[in-house]
């Protein structure tokens, strides 16, 4: 009988600026992210991060540039 090693489960996480990664869904998340809900293979993870990432520009940046076009 083969035994089949259970494929590592990750989840999606999202920093302050909406920046996205994956982080191993078993630790521990590291200072100044949270988890955004999505949670399952890397592919699954890395699927949903192209879904929903479309601007790769921090949000400090994004703001900026905004408040800089209505201010012209």
């Amino acid at each position: 009988m083969s035994q089949q090693s259970a494929a590592p489960e990750y989840r999606v996480v999202l920093n302050d600026e909406e920046q996205y990664s994956i982080w191993p869904a078993g630790r521990e998340l590291p200072a100044g992210w949270n988890a955004e809900g999505t949670q399952g293979s890397r592919e699954e993870c890395l699927a949903r991060i192209d879904e929903v990432w479309t601007d790769m520009r921090p949000l400090s940046l994004r703001r900026r540039m905004e408040t800089q076009a209505t201010a012209a």
